[in-house]
């Protein structure tokens, strides 16, 4: 966009004398910018203020609270030793807090962190350090910052193993939508729409099986705009879990031990097969 913009003004926090930055570390080159001023006030504010909470035991976990960490000790088990996993904001990061013991994972955020830890204690908060939410976060020892380009080159290649998201409706053949609904505001879909779409990575979906109203959230087709076709590969909600084919689609092969067959049927908005060795619904140990 630089070689488009008539007269770039830029506004700065100081402003040196030539040559007291380093060539390589020279952002924008001069020959784009023709005005500079300082500013007077330069606030950093963090958007998303997320902390670690302290582990208390004095209430008890709401009927929802419960049915989201069903969902979460399931998604856990989908982590395997050295895979570079990427994570979406809400049920699949707080899957990371369940990582079994002697298992390493590297998670990557799409704007360009690799090696992300937990979330800061409170007064530990950095206003530069976010994830791709914009939550505050951490990193670990040997972790790495990068640009954009990098951070989709690893995605786009590949190079990400498991992709774990929500959704606000699957398709029986694997086709997601999860980025806007008409008439509501949206900032966009992120990268989701690169992540989904590569081969070698691995789509996990968490997600709630119903909507508010009992509303069914897999179908046949998706009504929502898409991010991917046929790009999920595995659905995991409160009452079940789905391996998804591309072609045959739906395959039922875990329960929740509180629901029958008939109940997913009736939850489930289109036809699936039921596994010969169907499972009761996994839940990584704490």
């Amino acid at each position: 966009a630089y070689g488009f913009c008539a007269l770039c003004l830029s506004k700065v926090e100081e402003i040196v004398e030539s040559g007291a930055i380093p060539p390589e570390d020279v952002h924008v080159p001069s020959i784009f910018v023709q005005r500079v001023f300082k500013g007077d006030k330069f606030e950093k504010r963090i958007e998303r203020l997320t902390l670690t909470k302290e582990k208390t035991d004095d209430k008890p976990k709401s009927a929802a609270a419960q049915l989201r960490e069903r969902i979460i000790r399931r998604a856990a088990l989908e982590f395997q030793d050295g895979m570079y996993a990427n994570l979406g904001i809400g049920i699949p990061m707080l899957a990371s807090n369940y990582i079994r013991p002697g298992i390493t994972i590297y998670l990557q955020s799409e704007n360009g962190i690799l090696g992300l830890g937990p979330f800061p204690r409170p007064g530990e908060e950095d206003a530069d350090l976010i994830n791709a939410g914009k939550e505050t976060v951490t990193i670990l020892s040997g972790s790495s910052f990068f640009s954009s380009d990098e951070s989709f080159g690893m995605i786009r290649g590949g190079h990400i193993n498991l992709t774990m998201l929500g959704a606000m409706q699957v398709s029986q053949y694997g086709d997601l939508a999860n980025w806007m609904i008409p008439g509501k505001m949206v900032k966009g879909m992120g990268g989701a729409m690169d992540l989904v779409s590569a081969a070698d990575t691995k789509v996990v979906v968490t997600m709630e099986h119903t909507a508010k109203g009992g509303a069914h959230k897999i179908l046949p087709q998706c009504k929502l705009p898409l991010t991917g076709t046929k790009c999920v590969n595995t659905i995991i909600t409160e009452k079940a879990v789905f391996e998804v084919d591309s072609e045959k689609g739906l395959m039922l092969t875990e329960i929740w031990p509180d629901y029958s067959v008939e109940d997913i049927v009736g939850a489930t908005g289109c036809e699936f097969e039921v596994a010969d060795d169907l499972k009761p619904m996994a839940q990584v140990e704490v």
